[in-house]
């Protein structure tokens, strides 16, 4: 790794022109992919090998890509303009469009748009908080770091990650979900546990019991109850009152030092709350634009603003604590809860439309950001140098700006002609069915129920291993084998830690990376260039 007294900046002229283009083409794979398979590929990685690419060649100014900051730049740059591009920006405008309402395209894209800087904005504000601390493992960031890492030493460690990269590819294409493999080796035991159980649930509920935890809105349920105990641990955290360190009264379970934060809790807060605003002021702007109040009492609008702020607000953090602690962010199925009990409340079918789009707007930019920063965090020495670390940070969060500006101009240009082809992504059409369907009070019922169990898990758990959030998570993700994948990687992590001891933590860090950068490179090249039927 280099040692750059100063950080480099995205505004150096070849650096700004590369990190734009690097950024259409991510907006572009993200709207292609998204609408056709219904998926977002992670093309961190492959920002990362283009940086390494465009370093090897002989060129003075391509040299200085060598520096594993400027491709963490390019890795950033790349990653928030696909995940921005297709989740935040194409998602929500499609719903509108395809409950037969293409006059709201425009205000939801608005609202769509302010709420991914926000959403991005409040990550980058809460990094390395107590809330979300920069040790959290945020697999896919890891794995772009250790990837970058890899290919600046070389040795032992490139042969490690190169290995492990092969096997993720060779498992991929045997349909293994070798991302979650991987995350296996790195998360926190108790919470991929219950994430493996979650999935294990949701494959095999129907054969086994003949229960569909998803039709019956079972897994909804437990995440609503989850989300809730998550949220109300969240606010102790963050905003009950600090205690001296000699305080005999304070907790001696597991003391923390908040100086080995980047971010104290007053900051936290302060985010909290002016994040909050924000989205209470994107509520209305959306409501004004779109011409929600024309459909809509005095009182009902603002039941309407308050319910789509504290939904957005509510939303990411779910999605965000999920992708720290698991990887995965099941960003489709909260907004989708959001829907059901704004359906509950009784709102009219637009103002539903758009109340699903701001709430899925928001949680994929905040998930991003926080893989990213994760990577540009171990870059740069794991926080050893707090000045260089938040230097780093600042420049990372620019450059994500920058690419989610490009990824909206990129929407913008392009929206009407995937449209045109009826090219919405497939998760609209589920959201569009629902509210036409209506809601009933037995979902009321089943949601309600069903929060108990989930309310009771996370609690048991505790903020630090968020095992009712995991557990949801996984009852709420319908990918095959992959409970298999998560379950038989920790029972070989536990036997190599007994075995090997704490001297194995390592080596199992590169390949899980290996394995979650193999399942990275697959999933993108098999949705470019289809290398399976």
């Amino acid at each position: 790794m280099d040692n750059e007294k100063k950080h480099p900046s995205i505004f150096e002229p070849f650096a700004l022109i590369l990190n734009i283009v690097t950024a259409v083409l991510g907006a572009i794979i993200g709207m292609q992919i998204v609408t056709t398979l219904g998926v977002t590929p992670n093309t961190a990685i492959i920002g990362a090998l283009v940086a390494m690419l465009i370093a090897r060649i002989p060129i003075a100014i391509f040299k200085k890509y060598k520096s594993v900051h400027r491709q963490n730049l390019v890795q950033t740059s790349i990653s928030s303009a696909t995940f921005g591009a297709a989740n935040s920006l194409l998602i929500p405008i499609g719903i509108p469009f395809a409950m037969g309402a293409p006059h709201l395209v425009v205000p939801m894209l608005i609202g769509a748009a302010l709420a991914m800087f926000v959403d991005a904005a409040i990550l980058y504000k809460l990094f390395d908080s107590k809330l979300f601390p920069a040790k959290g493992t945020w697999a896919p960031g890891l794995a772009t770091a250790e990837s970058i890492q890899a290919g600046d030493k070389g040795g032992k460690r490139a042969g490690l990650l190169g290995v492990g990269t092969v096997v993720g590819l060779i498992g991929s294409y045997f349909n293994i979900s070798m991302s979650a493999f991987g995350v296996a080796f790195i998360g926190n035991i108790w919470a991929l546990t219950m994430f493996g159980i979650g999935l294990m649930i949701r494959q095999y509920s129907m054969p086994w019991f003949n229960v569909d935890v998803n039709k019956l809105y079972i897994a909804h349920g437990v995440m609503i109850g989850a989300g809730i105990i998550a949220l109300v641990q969240a606010g102790m955290l963050v905003f009950s009152k600090q205690k001296k360190t000699g305080d005999k009264a304070a907790p001696t379970a597991e003391p923390e030092d908040e100086s080995s934060y980047t971010v104290t809790v007053s900051t936290a807060r302060r985010t909290l709350g002016l994040g909050f605003i924000a989205y209470l002021v994107i509520a209305l702007i959306i409501a004004l634009v779109g011409g929600l109040m024309t459909q809509m009492s005095i009182g009902m609008l603002i039941g309407f603003l308050v319910f789509a702020a504290f939904a957005a607000f509510v939303h990411e953090l779910i999605v965000g604590i999920a992708a720290m602690h698991s990887g995965w962010f099941p960003a489709f199925a909260v907004a989708f809860i959001t829907l059901l009990f704004g359906m509950m409340i009784g709102f009219p079918p637009l103002a539903l439309a758009m109340l699903a789009g701001f709430s899925a707007a928001t949680g994929p930019a905040f998930a991003d950001m926080g893989y990213d920063l994760k990577t540009g965090y171990i870059l740069r020495g794991n926080g050893v140098n707090r000045e260089y670390e938040l230097e780093g940070r600042k420049h990372q969060y620019i450059t994500a700006m920058i690419a989610f500006g490009v990824a909206l101009i990129t929407v913008i240009f392009s929206y009407n002609g995937y449209f045109a082809q009826n090219l919405i992504p497939p998760i609209d059409k589920v959201y569009v069915s629902t509210i036409q369907a209506g809601a009933s009070p037995e979902v009321a019922k089943q949601l309600l129920l069903w929060a108990i169990p989930g309310a009771i898990v996370q609690l048991i758990g505790g903020p630090s291993r968020q095992i009712g959030v995991l557990f949801a998570t996984g009852l709420l993700i319908a990918t095959p084998n992959a409970c298999w994948a998560v379950l038989v990687g920790i029972a070989i992590r536990i036997i190599v830690l007994k075995v090997k001891g704490k001297e194995a933590e390592t080596p199992m860090t590169i390949l899980a990376a290996g394995f979650i950068a193999g399942d990275a490179l697959y999933s993108f090249f098999n949705s470019v260039f289809k290398l399976k039927k």
